[in-house]
């Protein structure tokens, strides 16, 4: 998409509303999502906050809000371009990378909290035995998950990289 909106009801608006509707449906807030959506298809990579109202059709306000939550999870940076006055949003190099990063410890914490659980319930009752399932599952992942990010950035970096259309944050 080149900076600037996409009309209602063109390809591309409908495209940055099916995406987003997939990020709402892994639980992401909507409006965030949709905002999301707006900087992975822009041409720069990066829009002020008068552009993604633009693109998105909403309120400065609705943008503000998205961009702020989008922020403290740590998939969008506010940034200043030399000679300007506005601020730019964008989303890190490595956004996927991010956001699993940010599931692991998402995991972890759900971890403890199931781990915690199974002592109240009783490791010896059927709910402790079924607490304690999905523990081992959310450790499991926890610990293989660093490896997986490791294999991911020696990817990008060449190492294991084939022939073939450039892959995403590359």
């Amino acid at each position: 998409m080149t900076d600037g909106s996409a009309a209602p009801d063109s390809p591309m608006f409908g495209y940055l509303e099916r995406f987003a509707s997939v990020l709402v449906a892994a639980g992401f807030p909507p409006m965030p999502a949709r905002v999301f959506v707006a900087l992975l298809v822009t041409d720069s990579g990066r829009l002020t906050a008068a552009e993604l109202a633009e693109v998105l059709r909403v309120s400065p306000a609705a943008v503000s809000g998205a961009v702020r939550y989008l922020m403290q999870v740590g998939l969008v940076h506010k940034e200043r371009v030399p000679g300007s006055r506005r601020d730019y949003y964008r989303m890190p190099d490595d956004v996927w990378g991010d956001m699993f990063k940010l599931r692991d410890q998402v995991m972890q914490r759900w971890a403890a909290l199931v781990r915690e659980g199974i002592e109240l319930v009783g490791p010896d009752t059927p709910a402790g035995a079924r607490l304690a399932g999905h523990a081992t599952f959310f450790e499991f992942v926890s610990r293989e998950l660093p490896e997986v990010l490791k294999r991911w950035d020696e990817y990008q970096a060449g190492d294991a990289r084939p022939a073939g259309p450039a892959r995403p944050g590359g």
